[in-house]
């Protein structure tokens, strides 16, 4: 058993703790509704909390355990929602005021799956509002658990604390331009962006719809492989959902990755980045090196506009997104994502073709650069974490610097692995993500489990108050 508290323990290590009948999942679901109780009025991570339905089905999974029924390893494993996920069970806001009551007719294609897969789920997640920059001034911003002056990464915010903070042993994310990674990043988790198409969108609010991803994120690899194998493949509900069959994301994240080819471009990578960050970087490469993986030089496509175009695109099909309730109830909305809808309802015929010729002809390059190689290595931002005040500053001069690590792999659909390569001077978690071809998903959760098993900085968590589980088990 690890030396971490309970609510530490990773998803698949807790989930065989199930299997073998050391806990029950009701005693984990009260432990951790417990601690939610105690520590989420400051952290603002949950917008709903679902203790009844999730005890219930915590009882349902002991059962099922008991007949010799197993679902997996998720099954009976307290998990949580970001509130972009439609549930026919609690209120689905995608983080804006005017939608906090709002509980839709059906599940979304994610949640099915989680919960067919065992997974009980303690409730969801705050978020940006729409899944955009900013929150809603109505709506909580939850504080990074690490530092509570620091910001958390948007737009699922509340996955990354809540993932960090042990208030659940895994979260769905959505990413369009970071919003799995920069939470990932900022609280020092295991995110995964899988390839556009790769999991179902169905009952998933959109930002930007060719530009959205869903994925886990998790304190290690081996759980996000549990939860990305729960969720992935093809769904009639959504016809972009690619027909690719699923791999055994859990059972090949042991395989050796001796000869991964990591390409660098050193000016990419470390021209204008923190040098805390760069170390970090430095660092993760010779934990490679050490599991036999070798660097290959290689030239990363040159960006140009690139940041431009996605902004442009993103905003147009958000305007999209919004079509039946912006600019009819704009003063609802919160002053962050109003601006970005304003500018998706100017951009012009010429600016769109434009983004699109630029992103097809940057996804072709980035294809190209990659042929000599497995895997592509990045920050996730060129800073250190900034502080809740500085972000707001960066956000009001323009996303473009922060997001140059991110939103070009949404442009180009690919897949990506955020791991936890460290801290910084002010015990902030530093991100960096792996980038690989389109489905390598399975090779990206390779190297992120060979990296943890070199490096302990994914073990680490937040010193927030402990209770031993048996104070919480409910009779």
């Amino acid at each position: 058993m690890s030396a971490n508290p309970i609510e530490f323990q990773g998803a698949v290590a807790t989930g065989e703790q199930l299997r073998l009948g050391t806990v029950s999942s009701r005693e984990l679901t009260a432990h951790l509704l417990g601690r939610i109780d105690r520590l989420d009025g400051e952290l603002k991570s949950y917008i709903s909390v679902l203790p009844e339905r999730a005890l219930q089905k915590a009882d349902q999974a002991d059962e099922e355990r008991a007949a010799g029924f197993n679902r997996g390893p998720l099954h009976g494993v307290p998990i949580a929602l970001k509130d972009l996920c439609d549930t026919d069970f609690a209120p689905a806001s995608a983080g804006m005021a005017i939608h906090a009551d709002r509980i839709p007719a059906h599940n979304a294609t994610v949640v099915d799956r989680l919960e067919q897969a065992g997974a009980v789920v303690l409730g969801k997640l705050s978020m940006t509002e729409g899944a955009f920059a900013g929150h809603h001034p109505k709506m909580p911003t939850p504080v990074n658990p690490w530092n509570r002056d620091y910001w958390t990464g948007a737009s699922s915010s509340g996955s990354g604390v809540a993932t960090a903070a042990g208030l659940c042993y895994g979260s769905l994310g959505s990413d369009t331009g970071g919003s799995i990674r920069l939470p990932s990043g900022a609280c020092g988790l295991t995110g995964v962006k899988p390839t556009w198409g790769r999991v179902s969108r169905y009952g998933v609010a959109p930002l930007g719809e060719s530009l959205d991803h869903i994925g886990p994120m998790t304190r290690n690899a081996a759980d996000a492989a549990a939860m990305l194998a729960a969720i992935a493949g093809a769904d009639p509900k959504d016809p972009t959902a690619l027909q690719a069959s699923v791999p055994d994301y859990l059972g090949d994240i042991g395989k050796s990755i001796r000869g991964l080819r990591i390409g660098l471009d050193e000016s990419y990578v470390f021209d204008g980045t923190d040098p805390e960050i760069a170390a970090a970087i430095g660092n993760a490469i010779e934990a490679f090196v050490s599991l036999g993986a070798r660097v290959v030089p290689m030239d990363f496509p040159a960006l140009g506009t690139l940041g431009e175009n996605w902004m442009d695109l993103c905003a147009l099909e958000a305007a999209i997104a919004h079509d039946s309730t912006y600019p009819a109830r704009a003063a609802e909305y919160g002053p962050v994502l109003a601006s970005f809808l304003d500018r998706g309802l100017a951009v012009t015929a010429f600016d769109i073709g434009k983004a699109l010729l630029e992103r097809a002809a940057f996804t072709g390059r980035l294809a190209a650069a990659l042929q000599e190689v497995d895997v592509l290595i990045a920050p996730v931002i060129p800073t250190c974490v900034p502080t809740s005040a500085e972000f707001a500053r960066l956000a009001e001069e323009g996303l473009d610097a922060l997001l140059r690590f991110t939103a070009p792999f949404n442009m180009s659909g690919s897949p990506t692995i955020t791991l936890n390569g460290g801290f910084d001077s002010h015990g902030v978690p530093i991100g960096f993500q792996l980038i690989g071809h389109h489905l390598s998903e399975g090779l990206l959760l390779r190297a992120g489990h060979a990296f943890q098993r070199v490096t302990d900085w994914h073990c680490r968590h937040p010193a927030l108050a402990a209770a031993k589980i048996s104070d919480l088990v409910s009779a």
